[in-house]
């Protein structure tokens, strides 16, 4: 069985667990409505997705 020869540094540790935050949603602005919903989701307020009708909007 693999053991490791030395202590694994809080510094260290660190510097590899680095790269696992999370980055910031990114938003697209709409070309339709003009506004901001995430790329490749449906936009819940018209129901389109990739200039077709997907979902029916809900009535208020």
């Amino acid at each position: 069985m693999a053991v490791p020869k030395r202590k694994t540094t809080p510094s260290r540790r660190g510097m590899r667990r680095s790269h696992d935050a999370l980055g910031l949603n990114t938003y697209v602005e709409d070309k339709d409505s003009g506004e901001l919903r995430r790329p490749h989701h449906i936009d819940l307020k018209t129901g389109m997705y990739r200039g077709r009708q997907v979902l029916t909007p809900k009535e208020d």
